[in-house]
């Protein structure tokens, strides 16, 4: 059950908005002014607060100011009640880090659903999302899910582009987001000598080009569609308002940016020290992640010369490992198709 957290010196107002998320199945607590909100916030670690502004002793802004302050407060949703509806008042509060605004008088659907929704977007923060590239397109998918990232799909541009086109190329600057509505792309890098090495997949459902939006920088790689896609564009200026409009969002979509690079960097580094066989395995496993092929024995549709740039090796060495593999019934080949049947044995390689 949810603990929330009511502060308001008016006795009725309180008891109310205890009776509403009663009903609603949430757990209230009280608080009768700021300081004694305070208190109770920080011994019972609510999951949101619903706090007036005016009040004697320690008025709401001071409650806010507070509360940020303390890590084990700092991201727990705040909701204004108040009954000062003046355009300065609402700025203050959220360049103060206020969730939301509710004006009095209010009804209950109005209070709930701003709860609702509060908890929505603190279920997606609290998510332990992986550091990788399928993990931060899991957070934007639940952040518009949500409605948090508010970006109407249907009204952007839709292009289909063909196998082999180029989606962006490196040095390029950016002008757009790209959501994959369905199709699979690649992202690659080449050497002095025209070798290619694959930095990233990405299938349905998954954003692509947002490093290079958020650094403000050129694009460092090239973007390859592998067989007919259907992309949404999305204006530049739209991702990054939606991104920056909520700072814990974008504490939380940087950070896990950041993790995303030293998890790359992981990789460059069993690139150069780990076996071959470790490097196949590992690529496997990554590449059924990436295009969603799963643990449904379906097979890895992509071609010998992609896996090995992605692996970092010659084809021909590619070649042969996959032939051990089927020996050792590590993956099946059929028709040319690479099916994983054991994901467990293939996952002890890399140990």
């Amino acid at each position: 059950m949810r603990n929330i957290l009511i502060i308001d010196d008016q006795t009725e107002i309180r008891e109310n908005i205890t009776e509403i998320l009663t009903l609603a199945g949430y757990n209230a607590l009280m608080a009768e002014n700021g300081k004694r909100g305070i208190e109770v916030a920080l011994a019972n670690k609510p999951d949101l607060i619903v706090c007036d502004i005016m009040m004697p002793e320690l008025d709401g802004y001071g409650v806010l100011h507070m509360l940020r302050k303390n890590p084990a407060t700092e991201n727990t949703p705040f909701i204004f009640l108040t009954a000062k509806t003046e355009r300065n008042d609402f700025r203050k509060g959220m360049e103060m880090g206020a969730d939301d605004f509710i004006t009095k008088p209010f009804d209950d659907i109005e209070l709930l659903k701003a709860i609702e929704v509060r908890l929505k977007k603190l279920d997606v923060l609290n998510k332990g999302y992986e550091a990788t590239g399928q993990g931060i397109n899991s957070l934007l998918r639940d952040l518009k899910g949500t409605g948090f990232m508010n970006m109407q799909m249907d009204q952007y541009e839709h292009v289909t582009f063909h196998k082999r086109q180029q989606l962006y190329t490196e040095g390029k600057r950016p002008k757009s987001l790209f959501y994959i509505k369905k199709g699979r792309i690649k992202t690659f890098k080449t050497n002095e000598d025209g070798k290619e090495y694959i930095t990233n997949l990405y299938s349905d459902g998954d954003f692509i080009g947002y490093h290079a939006l958020l650094e403000n920088s050129v694009y460092d790689d090239n973007a390859e569609v592998l067989d007919e896609t259907e992309i949404v564009i999305i204006p530049k200026d739209e991702f990054l308002n939606a991104i920056f409009n909520d700072l814990t969002i974008a504490h939380k979509f940087i950070k896990l940016i950041s993790l995303n690079v030293k998890d790359q960097e992981e990789r460059l580094m069993q690139l150069a020290y780990s076996s071959l066989r470790k490097r196949v395995a590992k690529a496997l496993i990554d590449i059924s992640a990436k295009l969603k092929v799963g643990n449904n024995n379906s097979p890895i549709a992509i071609s010998r010369d992609d896996i090995a740039h992605y692996v970092g090796t010659a084809t021909e060495s590619l070649i042969r490992t996959l032939s051990d593999f089927k020996s050792e019934k590590l993956i099946e080949i059929r028709e040319g198709k690479i099916r994983i049947e054991n994901f467990d044995k293939l996952k002890n390689l890399l140990y």
